[in-house]
Formats: C-alpha cells, structure tokens, sequence
C-alpha cells in the first residue's frame, strides 16, 4: 500500500502549532527539570562551588532530556545511533534555551545558590526560574517546529 499524500506531515500553524510548541516544551521542562533538580541537589549537598553546580546541573539537563526523547524512538526500532541523532536535532536548541533562562535566574536571585537544600530561597529560585524558562522556550519551539525542525522530526516516531 503506498502513501497518496505528499504531504503526510504538513506543519502546523496557528493553534495547532502552539499547541504541539507547549507539549514540546513540557516534554523539555520535564527533562531539564529532573537533571536541574538533580545537579542542584548533588551539588548543593556537597557543598559545591555554584559553578561547579551550575555545570552539573545543565550536563545533567541535557542527559535527561535527551534520554525521554532516545527512549520512545529507540521503541520505534531505531538504532541508537540514529535515536541520538533525532534526539540532537529535537531538543538541543530547546533544552539550551531553557538551560540559559533557568540558571541565568537562579543565579540572579541574591543568596539562591547558597541558601541550601532546606531554604524556601532555594526551591523558590528554582521553581520560578524553571517555569520563566518554560514560557520562554515555547515560541523557542513554535518557530523550530514551525520550520519542521526541533520537535518535528519526532512526528515519524510517534
């Protein structure tokens, strides 16, 4: 049986596009959220340099939120040198986006980083940033997708 439609995967535009750009971005937001909180933790706990946190925060980020994406295409029987490739063209430019926002504001706010794991500051920061960087990636990821990039290459694997 062949495809009669050309177009059998027709960019989105107006609700729709942002639509797919808000769900592309929570499934970014959850990534980056898990390495984030993560690295946070990690080197909050040990007493890091907020450098040194901050940097394993953002590779932990990246870990994460490619592995959500790997996950489902490797279900999809694909090597996992191609699932590596589409996570790459999926989520680099989003998971950087958020990656800048989030941390630029956590260390921003005065006292955030060496507040500790039990201060309000701390999580507070945290959250804030995390949700300030999420409605900042989304046009981020409606332009990508949009131009059938980002998150679009995903569609096939679904």
């Amino acid at each position: 049986m062949s495809h009669q439609h050309s177009h059998e995967h027709e960019q989105p535009s107006g609700k729709a596009l942002t639509k797919q750009a808000i769900s592309a971005t929570v499934h970014c937001l959850t990534g980056c959220a898990i390495g984030e909180i993560l690295g946070m933790v990690i080197g909050t706990a040990l007493g890091w340099h907020n450098l040194a946190t901050v940097v394993l925060s953002i590779a932990l980020a990246f870990v994460f939120g490619y592995s959500l994406t790997i996950r489902p295409v490797l279900s999809a029987g694909v090597t996992f040198k191609q699932a590596l490739k589409i996570a790459l063209a999926a989520d680099t430019l989003s998971i950087l986006t958020m990656e800048i926002v989030d941390n630029g504001i956590i260390l921003a706010v005065p006292g955030a980083m060496d507040a500790g794991l039990a201060s309000i500051l701390f999580w507070a920061s945290l959250a804030v940033a995390l949700a300030i960087a999420f409605v900042l990636t989304v046009p981020v990821n409606r332009w990508l997708i949009g131009r059938g990039r980002g998150h679009a290459v995903m569609h096939a694997y679904h």
